[in-house]
């Protein structure tokens, strides 16, 4: 990851939870958020990696379940704010700064990798979907959260769908379009992949 998108989700990070869907300070939205992924994780606790981890909101939800997290992000300050959230919480998360698209983790050592509106951004999404996988162990999961977006960015679930068979991967979609996960109404496509090894 470049020194230029450091600088930019460096400046992001003090706003960064104002969004209700990152900062999951309504209970609502945070509630929307705890189920989704409860229905889709193994039983706590798992070994999981956020990937892109922001300000830790994921991790720290799934952390509260009692699943082990590591929280992986390329913005120091992001992960400044992540600290703070997990030491407000009282719950352990391992937090570190990285390159999401090639984490410094061992092969096999995840039950889950998680990554919500990261893989759109990376470089090279094919080859950090092959990377990614091989963090799973036996019957892990990938749980991608995604969108394509009114502005233009994002990927496309298809996109998604056809990355992961190239893989050899399965992929099960869940339109996340209801807007008790946003906070607010939504005219894009916004989802879930799960794939399961």
């Amino acid at each position: 990851m470049t020194h230029a998108a450091r600088s930019y989700w460096d400046g992001q990070a003090a706003a960064f939870d104002d969004d209700p869907d990152h900062g999951l300070r309504e209970p609502a939205v945070r509630a929307a958020w705890r189920t989704l992924l409860r229905g889709h994780l193994p039983p706590a606790p798992a070994d999981v990696a956020d990937l892109g981890c922001g300000t830790g909101t994921l991790s720290v939800l799934l952390a509260e379940d009692g699943h082990r997290v590591r929280g992986l992000d390329v913005s120091e300050q992001m992960l400044v704010a992540a600290r703070r959230k997990a030491a407000a919480a009282g719950v352990d998360v391992v937090l570190e700064q990285g390159d999401a698209a090639d984490p410094p983790y061992e092969a096999a050592s995840f039950d889950v990798v998680l990554s919500r509106h990261v893989l759109w951004a990376m470089p090279d999404p094919a080859a950090a979907l092959a990377r990614w996988s091989t963090l799973l162990r036996p019957g892990g999961r990938l749980l991608l959260i995604e969108g394509s977006w009114s502005t233009g960015a994002g990927l496309r679930a298809s996109a998604v769908e056809r990355l992961l068979a190239e893989l050899g991967r399965s992929a099960a979609v869940q339109v996340l379009d209801d807007s008790g996960y946003w906070g607010r109404e939504i005219d894009d496509e916004r989802y879930l992949v799960v794939s399961a090894g």
